[in-house]
């Protein structure tokens, strides 16, 4: 039986968190993530506006009142004066993880140039990994799964949680292999 997992996902729109459009992001993380994970989830999902401070509120609360051992963002990484979801994260944050957001860009650039303009983060607070996302559903899933040429985020994302004493993560290996070192594998 896999260890059950409590994951936060978090859509930062301002348009969408008042109505003015309708919110893909907290739905692509779902489908994505209850596609690949084996492990019993409960999600607790949070519609923001573009507010540093309601960002970093917002995962604080996550990560120290809901106990979430991973928590995902959408939106708000982007050069615009309201794309803060960065700097609310490196706020909250007890370690910096550069490699997250090194190869999201990386695996993006391969689809469109203007990754460069991405400015994902990925942070541990206490023993919980937040990751920033890009905005779009399907830069969500390229990102998460990678490409022939680069592994997506979310293979490392499970031996991460390890390290900081979270729950066993395991993978669909169909959607996204997870790579552990043999010594951190657990007996079938």
């Amino acid at each position: 039986m896999s260890d059950p997992v409590r994951i936060g996902i978090v859509s930062i729109s301002d348009r969408a968190s008042t109505g003015v459009y309708e919110d893909k992001g907290l739905p692509a993380l779902k489908d994505w993530l209850t596609a690949a994970l084996r492990n019993p989830i409960e999600f607790v999902p949070r519609l923001i506006p573009d507010d540093q401070a309601g960002i970093s509120a917002t995962l604080v609360e996550l990560v120290d009142t809901e106990r979430c051992h991973l928590v995902l963002t959408t939106g708000g990484t982007g050069p615009a004066p309201r794309d803060v979801t960065p700097e609310a994260t490196l706020a909250v944050a007890d370690r910096v993880m550069p490699g997250f957001g090194e190869q999201m860009r990386q695996i993006s650039l391969h689809f469109v140039p203007t990754a460069i303009l991405s400015r994902q983060v990925a942070v541990i607070r206490g023993q919980a990994l937040i990751i920033n996302l890009p905005g779009q559903p399907k830069a969500i899933a390229e990102t998460l799964t990678g490409h022939e040429k680069a592994s997506g985020i979310f293979a490392a994302v499970p031996y991460c949680i390890d390290l900081i004493g979270g729950p066993y993560l395991e993978t669909r290996d169909e959607v996204c292999k997870t790579f552990r070192p043999k010594s951190a594998l657990r007996p079938q």
